[in-house]
């Protein structure tokens, strides 16, 4: 599944790059059909963070991106790192007393927050007062408006953004007038990127909310549910050994990671992934055949004496199996980003270890290649007339999940 970012520069005064604002595609056209201002805000959050590589999607420099009432005030921006991150909240975000207080919170917390198509009203004071940054559509307000709105409001020490400037004079007028940053089509149109993402199971996000919604929070169903789905699996081990933690030591297991993001960053990331996944479609059939591996090597692990405390990285193992078909990307490169352990790694990249007869053992049977599947299972000391039945089960219990 192809996922799409356009990714606009911000200048200085002197034509350098300060920031990228992240902006909505569902394709490669280079303008937003999309009308829900929600979901495409929490689908850019959610892309930025878990498809692709934030610091590498911002090159170190910070990003802009676009808030909408709900994403603000569900703490989407948490789940970013604030040294890279301004908070743009739309023009639609209304100055009630739950956004300041949110805003608020995200200024102690280090955000800076912008104001997206700022309009100069009493009633906008109170966001004004937290804001770093004032967006200006200088295409949609007179010359004079501009020079008066930055006259008053560079007084306070704000810094003035000039949006949709399309002309080498709208520049040198805006700069001369006190404006400090600036984008447009006079400088570079949005570029859009690409990347390949893990089709996720909507019955899954689900799952998850429901377990998000009840009364006492149960983390080994949380957990149960999030090693059955590919998607969930990847992005969480990539994002808990991202930028946004700058953790010491890498984490392989889907279990620690849970307990290191604690309760209330998995409702923000399981809602903020629920929004922007669950309308679309479906998941590949590669997702189910890497779900039902999974099952069986983590059975087969299990039943095996040397293999029986290796369930989870056998699990992983199988989970993980197609990962390259499913991103497009070289199966070094992917475990290059994500962090698994030695034996799995050693397993998928190299084809190696004492796990990967495991996975050999049940792509043998996928194939049909009896005389291999019997050859592995003796190897590994499997009891193979009872594969059959598991088999079947797994794959079933895949196809279910697909809802």
């Amino acid at each position: 599944m192809d996922r799409f970012i356009a990714r606009q520069p911000i200048f200085d005064r002197k034509l350098g790059v300060v920031a990228y604002e992240l902006l909505f595609r569902a394709g490669l056209d280079n303008y937003c059909r999309e009308i829900d201002l929600e979901r495409t805000s929490s689908t850019v959050i959610s892309d930025s963070a878990f498809v692709f590589d934030f610091e590498q999607l911002t090159d170190g420099r910070g990003a802009f991106l676009n808030f909408g009432r709900d994403a603000l005030l569900k703490g989407y921006a948490s789940l970013l790192p604030p040294r890279l991150v301004t908070v743009e909240l739309l023009e639609t975000v209304s100055p009630d007393d739950e956004v300041v207080e949110a805003c608020r919170t995200l200024k102690q917390a280090g955000y800076r927050i912008a104001l997206d198509d700022f309009v100069d009203r009493p009633e906008m004071d109170a966001l004004v007062g937290l804001a770093d940054c004032l967006k200006i559509d200088v295409l949609a307000t007179t010359p004079d408006e501009v020079r008066r709105v930055a006259g008053r409001r560079k007084r306070h020490g704000l810094r003035l953004l000039a949006e949709k400037v399309e002309t080498r004079d709208v520049f040198d007028y805006t700069a001369s007038i006190g404006f400090e940053l600036f984008q447009g089509y006079f400088f570079e149109k949005p570029a859009i990127l690409s990347r390949k993402d893990v089709p996720g199971f909507r019955l899954n996000y689900l799952r998850l909310l429901k377990e998000m919604e009840a009364g006492e929070f149960d983390f080994d169903q949380v957990e149960q549910i999030t090693k059955q789905d590919v998607s969930i699996s990847y992005k969480l081990l990539r994002y808990i050994n991202s930028a946004a933690f700058s953790l010491r030591n890498r984490v392989s297991s889907i279990r620690e990671a849970l307990f290191l993001l604690g309760q209330d960053n998995i409702r923000k990331l399981i809602t903020l992934w629920a929004l922007a996944g669950v309308g679309q479609s479906g998941p590949a059939e590669l997702v189910v055949t890497a779900v039902a591996r999974a099952r069986l090597c983590e059975a087969i692990a299990g039943a095996t004496p040397a293999a029986a405390r290796a369930r989870s990285e056998a699990f992983l193992l199988g989970v993980f199996s197609l990962i390259d078909v499913i991103v497009g990307q070289p199966m070094a490169e992917v475990m290059s980003q994500l962090p698994v352990p030695e034996d799995v790694r050693a397993g998928l990249v190299e084809r190696r270890g004492p796990l990967r007869p495991i996975l050999d053992c049940v792509v043998a049977y996928e194939r049909g290649d009896w005389r291999t599947f019997s050859a592995l299972a003796a190897q590994i000391g499997f009891e193979e007339k009872t594969f059959p039945a598991q088999y079947a089960a797994a794959i079933g219990a895949a196809h279910q999940l697909t809802g």
